[in-house]
């Protein structure tokens, strides 16, 4: 009797510990840290394109040094400052890292805006490619955030659920992750005028 009663308890107890969460938390911050490593590829490709398209740049703008110097600032600006795996649950780094990527962008911006003054520029193939290689990252970019919100969610919802909150307060300790936010004014439509 006492011999069907442990199995009993045990097979409860192993049952338990598989509905409790510990396993899925830890998938789900695997796939946080995995989505987040894909967010830096994408911004390390935008960042090994910049030297050349501002080189390519130069060539035919030499009297812009401000808007290309923007850019090169921006980019070390960017290089300087890195969020690891470990730290995408701080929101003071991930804001940070996200200020500086929109710094890059809106140098990237006013860069384009040199390209329009420049027709020949424009003309040139290398610079084509560039900029085709520069528009097919930032999409790259964008697919890569999205993806890390999707897995910060099911990651965040994974340690606040029942029973794997129990689980998360007494063994794991986890706390949430840190989303990619719009940047400030992104609410308003961009006015094109010509």
């Amino acid at each position: 009797m006492m011999r069907r009663f442990i199995i009993v308890f045990l097979f409860i107890a192993i049952l338990g510990i598989y509905g409790c969460g510990y396993n899925t938390m830890q998938q789900n911050e695997e796939k946080v840290k995995e989505a987040w490593a894909n967010v830096e590829a994408a911004y390390q490709r935008r960042n090994d394109l910049i030297p050349n398209l501002v080189e390519t740049v130069k060539a035919y703008a030499k009297h812009e040094r401000e808007t290309l110097q923007a850019v090169t600032e921006a980019r070390a600006r960017v290089g300087s400052i890195q969020v690891s795996k470990d730290m995408i649950g701080d929101p003071k780094a991930v804001a940070q890292f996200q200020a500086a990527q929109s710094a890059m962008t809106s140098a990237l911006s006013r860069l384009m805006v040199v390209v329009e003054r420049y027709p020949d520029l424009k003309a040139s193939q290398n610079f084509r490619d560039l900029q085709n290689q520069l528009e097919g990252t930032e999409n790259r970019i964008n697919v890569a955030r999205t993806r890390y919100n999707k897995a910060v969610q099911e990651f965040n919802t994974s340690i606040r659920i029942f029973p794997n909150n129990i689980t998360n307060k007494l063994f794991l300790h986890l706390t949430p992750k840190e989303p990619f936010k719009a940047e400030p004014g992104a609410e308003k439509a961009p006015q094109v005028k010509f």
